[in-house]
């Protein structure tokens, strides 16, 4: 009995710790690009946002909401996986030694796959009529998606999501420094697709507009979020393109630098379903 109190203590401390990490975290960069791109900061980038209504407050307070509902949810997730690596029945360990530093990298880029795979499919099916309601819809419920709606998930969804990550530590063998950088880079890629500028131009060396072709930028998913049947994938292009559901205007619309007009004329055609 004593050593049940012990367990259930030492989860609750994971639970609390990590659920005000993801907090901090959703607040710090979503909140800071938010505070970055619509502000007096963001205007050098006003010929790329894509959205041309005002931001209506209620909708990223809603997003909020569901972010922390959201991160209730992960914060299990998370304690439950810092367990089982107590028990020492995950795959995660903490010696670089142990598969070499080659291993890191590998391994980084292989999750990222897996992910996107993974999201992919559950995605596409979020947005069956039969599910979207009680799986997706609090996630497009702003129409115009802000860096607050990158982890606006209706609960069923959460669940869905954070299941990739406690399976994922019993599956590969990773590192915490590896398992670290991969929800990172979840949480900046989520945000940045999500920020209602278009990043991949030409202008910045360091996202060149060929990336648009390859990687998921905010024009590729914010067509998503306004014709629905469309861009499921979360870091690659790949799936769309090889299962028909790559819009395939949206890379001549990027080339003309029109993303600005095509976003919002598609606004009228939002329907969920595949």
């Amino acid at each position: 009995m004593q050593n049940l109190f012990f367990i259930l203590h030492k989860f609750g401390f994971y639970w609390l710790a990590f659920f005000g990490i993801i907090i901090v975290r959703y607040f710090l960069i979503a909140g800071g690009a938010y505070w970055f791109f619509y502000s007096v900061m963001g205007k050098p980038f006003v010929k790329r946002r894509l959205h041309l209504k005002p931001i209506v407050w209620k909708s990223i307070r809603q997003d909020i909401e569901l972010s922390v509902l959201s991160a209730v949810f992960f914060g299990l997730c998370a304690a439950f996986i810092m367990s089982a690596y107590d028990s020492g029945v995950t795959l995660l360990y903490t010696s670089v030694n142990e598969y070499g530093l080659w291993y890191l990298a590998v391994s980084f880029v292989a999750v990222l796959i897996i992910q996107d795979a993974y999201f992919y499919f559950i995605h596409r099916g979020f947005h069956h009529p039969l599910f979207f309601k009680w799986l997706h819809y609090g996630h497009h419920r702003s129409g115009d998606p802000t860096p607050w709606t990158s982890f606006a998930f209706d609960l069923p969804e959460a669940v869905i999501q954070g299941l990739f990550f406690v399976g994922i530590v019993f599956l590969i063998p990773l590192h915490f420094i590896t398992l670290i950088a991969v929800l990172m880079t979840m949480t900046v890629w989520a945000v940045l697709t999500h920020v209602g500028f278009e990043l991949f131009t030409s202008r910045f060396w360091f996202f060149p507009q060929w990336l648009g072709k390859c990687f998921i930028g905010s024009t590729h998913h914010a067509i998503h979020h306004h014709k629905y049947r469309v861009h499921y994938g979360l870091y690659f292009t790949f799936w769309d393109k090889l299962l028909g559901t790559h819009d395939p205007s949206y890379e001549g619309l990027s080339n003309k630098k029109i993303a600005n007009h095509y976003v919002s004329r598609g606004a009228g055609n939002s329907e969920q379903g595949d």
